[in-house]
């Protein structure tokens, strides 16, 4: 792999690099597509097994040898998602094996913060270095309607505990949608004026399950963008390995406010990053088709190489956008399907 100086300090350069010059340095690692929440904009009837009958998900040595792969391709940071991550028994575990990678340089997770009071030290431990977690209303009764669970308080507690046990920032996020939480802004700001919180609200994103919902409560996040311009918020430059995120930060504030809103013109122009699922295949964008397998190379390290070759040739087949301007949802059924 190799590296260049910036500053004094040297960064990977990403040989996964697609037809239109985008470098890729950031994966999306499902680990499960199973969630214990039933979030009425991805799986309001709870969680149902899709796909092969009895499949099985990665193991923690597929796991380490697909981020392997990724890392010596220069790949910086990756984000275990699922379903919910951490009702892997083996959670830990698999953040010790990602952490292998002296390369990767972050490591998150996407949770519902289900069990993050009882389990973030020992995640923190085992190298985690970065939190989302997904709080959609701070009314505990509205966030008990859209999650379909009581646990505001849990969840509430744990993103405490995640600043107890050392994190610096926790990233949370929340879908915006229209007549249920797009006009609570200025609660969320007072919530984390005094936090170091960065609050992202997500545009809602159509699914192949989700359509009707989406046609009802979709809302653009300019809505919000505008309002903090007025309100003096000022938007910040974008790392390379960041999200998609639009952040924006405030004198007055300890905590920032990102909008990820996909369905704005030019969206995927920056496109930095890359998805496996929890069953082992590569998929080039959230909403494309059939992902490629990768877990027939994954079964012992004497494959790394052709492993590698797979990722990097793949980039080819990557377009230059996603189509949910025209309807078109690809393959997901719903968020939880390959990680959101």
């Amino acid at each position: 792999m190799t590296a260049s100086p910036v500053f004094g300090k040297v960064y990977s350069v990403s040989q996964l690099t697609d037809a239109f010059a985008r470098k890729f340095y950031y994966l999306r690692l499902s680990i499960t597509d199973v969630c214990n929440f039933r979030c009425s904009y991805c799986l309001p009837d709870g969680y149902k097994p899709h796909g092969v009958a009895n499949k099985s998900f990665l193991n923690v040595d597929e796991i380490r040898r697909v981020t392997r792969a990724f890392a010596a391709l220069g790949t910086e940071k990756v984000r275990l998602t699922g379903g919910e991550p951490s009702l892997r028994r083996d959670f830990t575990d698999i953040i010790a094996a990602v952490r292998e990678n002296a390369s990767i340089r972050q490591l998150a997770v996407t949770t519902n913060g289900y069990r993050l009071a009882r389990d973030v030290n020992a995640w923190r431990d085992a190298g985690l270095t970065a939190l989302n977690v997904s709080v959609d209303s701070l009314d505990a009764r509205q966030f008990h309607a859209i999650t379909g669970q009581d646990k505001f308080r849990l969840v509430m507690d744990g993103i405490d505990a995640a600043f107890n046990a050392g994190f610096e920032r926790v990233k949370v996020n929340t879908v915006l949608m229209r007549d249920v939480n797009h006009n609570q802004l200025e609660t969320f700001l007072a919530w984390i004026k005094p936090r170091p919180i960065q609050l992202r609200f997500i545009e809602l994103m159509e699914t192949g399950d989700g359509g009707t919902l989406f046609r009802k409560h979709h809302i653009s996040g300019k809505t919000i963008r505008d309002q903090l311009l007025e309100r003096g918020w000022v938007h910040q430059l974008r790392q390379r390995s960041d999200g998609p995120a639009q952040v924006f930060c405030h004198p007055d504030y300890e905590g920032e406010i990102g909008l990820i809103m996909p369905y704005e013109k030019d969206f995927c122009a920056s496109c930095n990053r890359l998805r496996v699922s929890s069953v082992g295949n590569l998929h080039l964008c959230l909403f494309g088709e059939q992902g490629i397998a990768l877990r027939d190379l994954l079964a012992d390290d004497a494959q790394q190489s052709e492993l590698e070759g797979r990722i990097a040739s793949a980039l080819a087949q990557k377009k230059q956008t996603h189509f949910l301007h025209d309807g078109n949802t690809g393959i997901t059924q719903n968020l939880s399907y390959i990680g959101g």
